[in-house]
């Protein structure tokens, strides 16, 4: 028997009334706070706040590093108050979420999760991305999902507007993504096309929303922009993801982020957000699909919120990105294409995207 879980979400637009009645409904008691240092502080005691007058006790709370590995993890588990704890609060970032799921996962607890960004779409998914401790991708992996989102909106609008402009970049990968994935692909299971038709309403909001969004974020104003492109990427992105990712097949990413894995292997200077470098690698694969008409449009689309349209924006050379296509193999995403696909082609790809950049950021 095959049971498809999603995650319950909830969106407000300042704090989190009516936490404590909900977890109750769970029949959670004892939790545990874990995500980044800014996070917390910026909604522990909102959570708190929301959780006055239930019996839910917050058993402590505790910053889990600067990123999702294994140490780190290891590092948690060995806590009394997340041993004791019915289920953890996972908060923060994307790094942060995955690092409560994976953490919660292996204790064999749920997890609920509240995104203080919205750089992706982790708050929702049934699987987290773990590094090494040197900060290159280690690998994938499969947990369950947070069993509810808090999504709230002041916060999300708070934070630095570099996250909320990296979350829209990455967004924008879905769509193509998980259509590239399943072209010509025929018996498609029930849930996989479920995850292919929400996957076609992902990319509009952000061209409708995402530049009112960023401004609005810039002035740090909670509105219904802002709203719109946070619940596109943390809800409808992260429903696709659990809806195209089974035990049989992998629609939930493939070029951009091929791009972005073996990206990681590149050491430059400079910080290059996750969601900054599959914009890039969306471009890659509307190049290698030869869908030039996406391509120009989500070219153009980048240039105008300030996304990346050449490699020299994100710190790679041409030789750089030879090297990268190398390492494309050892990719989840390549290796579960139900496609043949072409090293020689990515390359093409990419340096495609990066003179049809220049010519754009010469205009």
């Amino acid at each position: 028997m095959r049971t498809v879980k999603m995650t319950n979400y909830s969106v407000s637009q300042r704090g989190y009334e009516g936490l404590g009645k909900l977890v109750e409904e769970y029949g959670f008691k004892k939790v545990v706070l874990v995500g980044g240092k800014r996070a917390l502080g910026a909604v522990s005691q909102k959570i708190r706040d929301g959780l006055k007058g239930s019996s839910v006790e917050v058993l402590g709370e505790f910053v889990y590093g600067h990123e999702c590995t294994l140490n780190n993890i290891n590092a948690l588990m060995e806590k009394e108050e997340v041993q004791k704890a019915d289920v953890i609060f996972a908060v923060g970032g994307g790094k942060a979420l995955d690092t409560g799921k994976v953490l919660a996962g292996f204790l064999n607890k749920p997890s609920m999760s509240f995104p203080t960004i919205c750089s992706n779409c982790a708050g929702g998914t049934a699987i987290a991305v773990v590094y090494n401790d040197d900060e290159s991708f280690l690998r994938y992996e499969l947990i369950p999902a947070p069993v509810h989102m808090f999504v709230e909106v002041e916060t999300i609008a708070e934070a630095p507007e570099k996250y909320f402009w990296a979350g829209i970049g990455d967004g924008l990968s879905k769509q193509p993504e998980v259509l590239f994935a399943t072209k010509g692909l025929e018996d498609l299971d029930f849930v996989a096309n479920m995850g292919v038709s929400i996957a076609k309403t992902c990319q509009e909001p952000f061209l409708k929303y995402g530049e009112e969004g960023l401004k609005d974020v810039r002035e740090n104003k909670a509105s219904k922009a802002v709203e719109e492109v946070a619940t596109d990427i943390l809800v409808n992105t992260g429903y696709v993801s659990n809806l195209t990712n089974g035990d049989k097949y992998y629609y939930n990413s493939s070029l951009a982020h091929v791009f972005y894995n073996v990206s990681t292997s590149v050491k430059r200077e400079g910080e290059y957000l996750h969601g900054v470098l599959v914009s890039y690698g969306v471009l890659v694969l509307h190049a290698y699909d030869k869908n030039y008409e996406e391509f120009e449009k989500l070219a153009r689309f980048n240039k105008k919120l300030g996304l990346p349209v050449t490699l020299e924006e994100i710190g790679l050379t041409r030789d750089d990105v030879r090297e990268m296509a190398k390492k494309v193999y050892e990719t989840t995403e390549w290796q579960k294409s139900e496609k043949a696909l072409s090293e020689e082609k990515f390359v093409e790809a990419a340096f495609y995207a990066d003179d049809f950049g220049k010519k754009l950021l010469a205009e």
